[in-house]
């Protein structure tokens, strides 16, 4: 369980990005963080495994205050939350199997990893991740090689391989077309389900929140403004996190076909990731 109380964090320009925020995940659900940009949005999920120090307020991970924690604890903690970000962070040079094995550094000694000597159930559990993001067959392949679907793909599995409890993605889409954006929403929610790992996902796109989310928070002004499901995210929400505007374009109706996309989505599945994998 995820809870964060009183979280601030105000740079040393003196902007506030953060205002006491407050905020539990206590079910394996997909949250999506909505909001303007310089809302907080990436600084409140980079404060959450301290890759941004916060100024002020706790964060308990299963019960433990991770903003306390000395070096040591905090790598131990950090095992256990995944993080995917919006430029992929792959190392290039490597193959897609030797990045996905990185996810498994904070398990293994330093020699082994260095010698590429990991442990078989890693890489059998490597090589079924790569199955089920449509990627079978790319484990030599050099990252460098990869479309942007494919790369987040890789991205996802590589966190996944740490075997997380908790899953923080900055801004998973916002290097990807519109169609591959909705392949990885579709997939990350279905691994987050299937895996029971509640998930945090920092995106800039109302729709796919709308119609992928279990649950969505609206930041504005480094404040929570809204908290909600998809289906009470109206223009009045809309105008309080954004600001005045039109929003009737905006606003994805969550209907029985908005439905279909995420809970029909297993069985679309493996056709739209082999059309994606078959055009690069």
């Amino acid at each position: 369980m995820l809870e964060i109380e009183d979280l601030s964090k105000v740079y040393p320009t003196g902007t506030e990005a953060l205002k006491k925020v407050s905020l539990t995940v206590d079910t394996p659900q997909v949250v999506t963080i909505i909001g303007p940009s310089g809302a907080g949005k990436s600084t409140l999920i980079r404060c959450i495994n301290r890759l941004i120090e916060p100024t002020s307020g706790r964060v308990f991970l299963d019960g433990t205050n991770v903003v306390i924690l000395g070096r040591r604890e905090l790598r131990k903690v950090r095992r256990r939350i995944g993080m995917i970000f919006q430029e992929f962070n792959l190392v290039e040079r490597l193959t897609v199997m030797e990045n996905l094995l990185s996810g498994r550094l904070g398990y293994v000694g330093f020699w082994r990893t260095y010698r590429r000597k990991f442990p078989r159930a890693d890489v059998v559990a490597a090589f079924r991740l790569l199955d089920r993001v449509g990627l079978a067959g790319y484990q030599n392949t050099r990252a460098d090689a990869l479309s942007g679907g494919q790369r987040q793909r890789v991205g996802i599995s590589r966190a996944l391989m740490q075997q997380p409890d908790l899953l923080l993605v900055d801004e998973p889409t916002a290097s990807l077309d519109p169609k591959t954006s909705r392949q990885i929403m579709r997939l990350l929610v279905e691994l987050a389900h299937e895996r029971g790992t509640p998930a945090l996902v920092n995106i800039h796109d109302v729709g796919l929140a709308q119609s992928f989310a279990d649950r969505i928070i609206g930041l504005a002004e480094g404040k929570i403004v809204f908290d909600g499901t998809p289906r009470q995210v109206t223009a009045q929400v809309l105008t309080r996190i954004y600001g005045e505007e039109d929003w009737s374009t905006t606003i994805r109706k969550v209907d029985e076909n908005g439905e279909a996309d995420t809970k029909k989505g297993s069985s679309k599945r493996k056709d739209t990731l082999d059309e994606e994998a078959a055009t690069g």
